[in-house]
């Protein structure tokens, strides 16, 4: 068994590493003054720092490396995986310097799966040129979304056209004026059986009928640095007939195909996170001193400080493992490991997050350090792209049924 990376990751590794450090690292402080210094939660748009580094990226070639097709870098999932990890060690700077940040980067592998080539030109071409961002619209507030069946959105045939109506909620990005377009999922026939009464269909932003609401906090962050999250109310909604993805009652089977590598890439970007606190967690531990001695050397500090290594490499493999088999055999025979890494990840990287910003002190707690903010998201991560629960329940029944047939 090989654990080292071929030549084409080594090489993307090197140059990820150098824009990291000369370009994003540095730029970190001032990303986070521009974006405090936007007028209020609806002027959000890219500042002038994140569009000089994505000019930089693409110049070094670090650009849509999360698309395995010509339309990205031609990277397997295993080859990604360790670009993702260094990328989410800056994750909100990082990634979407790259154009390699969600939703856009679930949305344009939609569109590169399922559009026309009339809604390819019209919107892929863009996102993947870094003119325009989007958002993904399903779930909603008025029903338990952790199943997307039930999912009440009404998306109607009218004659050439669709109208839309609902609402929906934490709706990443739509707060951002460049998200041009929204990929939105509601029912197209609710008489058909449960997996096929759904539709995803295009709406631009500035159609009539399409209100955002308000932004939504998660533990009281507004998630500016990473396009916010927004309440959104479709009225009367109607966009041409030509706009819906696919066909009708293909929704959910979309939906699917757009989570899987989602959910990867996520994990990826999550043990880079873990990866940061470790560190900041060490080099705070060897700065401050109680009782006549530097934390470092204190038992219960030691304790964490091995058990976030060993948690990390455990995840590590199992996340490497995970990117392996969707290239090998595909990513349904993987869904039993993608759904183990949605569950292990988020809890170890959140474990992880507690044990440096309990280190930090209070300070870990604050705005002077990514801790806190780090581990709002990561918590965020346990119920997105599906609940524990939901996968857990799937495990266990995939496992019962392993069993019963051997």
């Amino acid at each position: 068994m090989d654990f080292d990376f071929d030549k084409v990751t080594k090489s993307k590794l090197r140059d990820l590493s150098s824009f990291m450090d000369e370009h994003i690292y540095p730029s970190e402080a001032l990303f986070h003054e521009q974006i405090a210094q936007l007028d209020n939660q609806w002027g959000w748009s890219t500042v002038p720092v994140l569009a000089e580094l994505r000019d930089e990226a693409r110049q070094r070639g670090l650009w849509n490396l999360f698309l395995p097709s010509e339309h990205g870098g031609g990277l397997t999932n295993l080859q990604y995986a360790p670009l993702a990890e260094m990328s989410g060690r800056s994750l909100y700077l990082a990634p979407p310097a790259m154009n390699c940040s969600a939703p856009d980067t679930g949305n344009m592998e939609v569109l590169s799966m399922f559009a026309t080539p009339e809604q390819s030109e019209r919107w892929l071409t863009p996102l993947l040129e870094g003119r325009i961002r989007s958002s993904f619209a399903m779930t909603e507030p008025l029903v338990a979304s952790s199943d997307a069946s039930n999912i009440e959105t009404s998306i109607v045939r009218d004659g050439d056209e669709y109208v839309i109506n609902g609402r929906k909620w934490w709706i990443t990005g739509a707060l951002n004026p460049e998200s041009e377009i929204f990929i939105v999922m509601g029912k197209t026939d609710p008489h058909a059986d449960r997996h096929h009464q759904q539709g995803m269909i295009l709406v631009p932003r500035d159609t009539p009928g399409v209100t955002i609401l308000r932004g939504m906090m998660v533990f009281g962050y507004d998630d500016r640095s990473h396009g916010g999250h927004a309440e959104i109310l479709f009225e009367d909604v109607r966009v041409p007939a030509a706009n819906l993805i696919g066909s009708e009652g293909q929704g959910f089977a979309i939906a699917q195909a757009r989570l899987g590598p989602g959910r990867i890439h996520h994990c990826m970007r999550a043990i880079g996170i873990a990866e940061r606190a470790v560190e900041l967690m060490v080099a705070r531990a060897g700065e401050r001193r109680t009782f006549g001695r530097a934390l470092v050397e204190h038992g219960v500090v030691q304790d964490w400080i091995a058990e976030s290594r060993i948690r990390i490499e455990q995840l590590r493999l199992l996340i490497l493992k995970t990117a392996w088999l969707m290239d090998t055999v595909g990513n349904r025979k993987a869904h039993t490991e993608i759904q183990a890494i949605k569950v292990a990840t988020p809890l170890t990287v959140e474990w992880i997050l507690d044990k440096a910003i309990q280190v930090h002190g209070a300070g870990g707690l604050s705005q002077d350090f990514p801790l806190a903010e780090a581990w709002a998201h990561m918590r965020t991560l346990r119920l997105a792209d599906g609940p524990d629960e939901v996968h857990k329940s799937a495990l266990a029944r995939t496992e019962i049924r392993r069993h019963a047939t051997a």
